[in-house]
């Protein structure tokens, strides 16, 4: 794995040596209030984690490449980054807005543009896009009573993610 001080003109990477997010440390949460820590909290208390899997393929040479794999309607809540990206469906669908996205598929987002979505029915598998080794979250759920929108949804979930495989990410 590329660390963000490497600057190579070739380089090869595994996405089976590929680290957590969270093991990468690439993101940062932004404009974190009581409620948002306690709304994201609740989420993950009712089983969001368990419910998706993000890693690290690839980090250098002022990119990142992040992948995603989520279980049937697990939502990813609206949000901004401090970066632009670039998505692309590699299995399964998403929901986002009133527009149902496939394996083949794929959206742009600009930097501090509000977007969230669902996976759908058979879950989804995505890669992120961007020009920037680190990035930031700013989660633009502000109420309590969204957030326990989400906690429903995902503690609704639980019986039938019990019986359901993340997607595979190769």
């Amino acid at each position: 794995m590329a660390t963000p001080t490497d600057r190579r003109p070739f380089a090869l990477f595994r996405g089976a040596d590929a680290p957590s997010l969270s093991e990468h440390g690439s993101i940062t949460q932004a404009g974190v209030t009581p409620v948002i820590e306690q709304g994201f909290s609740a989420m993950v208390a009712a089983g969001a984690l368990e419910g998706s899997y993000l890693d690290v393929p690839w980090s250098g040479n002022g990119m990142s490449l992040t992948r995603l794999a989520m279980k049937s309607g697990n939502p990813l809540p609206l949000h901004t980054h401090d970066c632009d990206c670039l998505y692309y469906i590699v299995s399964g669908s998403i929901v986002i807005g009133t527009e149902t996205l496939h394996g083949g598929d794929g959206f742009f987002v600009g930097a501090e543009v509000p977007y969230g979505y669902f996976a759908g029915p058979e879950g989804a598998v995505l890669l992120e896009f961007r020009a920037t080794e680190r990035f930031n979250i700013r989660f633009q759920v502000k109420t309590e009573e969204g957030w326990d929108r989400l906690v429903r949804h995902v503690a609704d979930a639980q019986d039938r993610w019990a019986g359901e495989s993340l997607p595979a990410v190769s």
